[in-house]
């Protein structure tokens, strides 16, 4: 089913010029165009639609938007359930504001005393969370260039990387139940260093420090970094996190 861009401004509530920004800008596309020329939305366009939206009522820039729902590492079922938790946290901060401003006009009509310190309860005015939370999932430009470098290999060299790639795992998973702290161990997690630097750009220690903590935190990291060996992940989160701090103190 498709449908034209009048019957989907007029079922979204959003004016017809908007869409036609979207399209201009590249941020949604109609799947189809007419020979006439009308824009045609599928139901795939509508859940896209949909997702960019709900994007924009947590405050991202169509820019961010735009960044963020094209990045490969992009997940719409993981994006929704990040939304629910956002927007749940969105209207707790909206009903401390309302509260502040009720016992505001009972202050006001001499009802009530309220300190200092009460009158400003609820207003944030630090980064944008939402933003934070989704540029950490999908929109890290170093996952975007990593990506497209690869993308940019020829399948030879594809398989030269994911072969060094594997041997360093596997010169880690035997090593995983050593010491982090071992030479041993620090000088395979050099390697892995020196691998990420040469063909992914610049981390930094404290960049790769935190790229350690990623293998922990992240299920998804884990699983696959531990199908190597059980608790490589673990391993190499400490690893790296006494290598960073080492680098950090020469």
């Amino acid at each position: 089913m498709t449908m034209r861009v009048k019957e989907v401004a007029d079922l979204v509530g959003i004016s017809v010029r908007t869409l036609h920004h979207y399209d201009e800008i590249g941020l949604l596309t109609p799947s189809s165009v007419t020979e006439a020329g009308y824009r045609l939305y599928s139901d795939n366009d509508l859940e896209l639609l949909q997702q960019i939206l709900l994007f924009k009522e947590l405050g991202f820039p169509l820019k961010k938007i735009k960044e963020i729902i094209s990045s490969p590492s992009f997940d719409r079922k993981e994006a929704l359930m990040l939304h629910r938790e956002l927007l749940l946290e969105k209207r707790r901060r909206i009903d401390k504001m309302i509260a502040m401003t009720d016992k505001t006009i009972q202050h006001a009509k001499g009802e009530i005393q309220m300190t200092n310190k009460e009158k400003f309860e609820g207003f944030d005015f630090s980064h944008n969370p939402y933003e934070q939370e989704a540029r950490e999932r999908w929109g890290d430009k170093a996952v975007d260039d990593a990506n497209a470098k690869v993308k940019s290999m020829s399948k030879d060299q594809q398989q030269a990387l994911s072969n060094e790639w594997n041997e360093i795992y596997k010169k880690l998973a035997d090593l995983r139940n050593e010491s982090p702290e071992s030479k041993e161990s620090q000088a395979a997690i050099k390697e892995w260093y020196d691998f990420l630097n040469h063909n992914f750009g610049m981390y930094s220690p404290d960049a790769f420090k935190g790229l350690g903590q990623m293998y922990v935190d992240d299920e998804r990291f884990t699983k696959n970094i531990d199908k190597y060996g059980e608790g490589l992940a673990k391993f190499m989160r400490d690893a790296m996190g006494i290598f960073a701090d080492r680098q950090s103190k020469n």
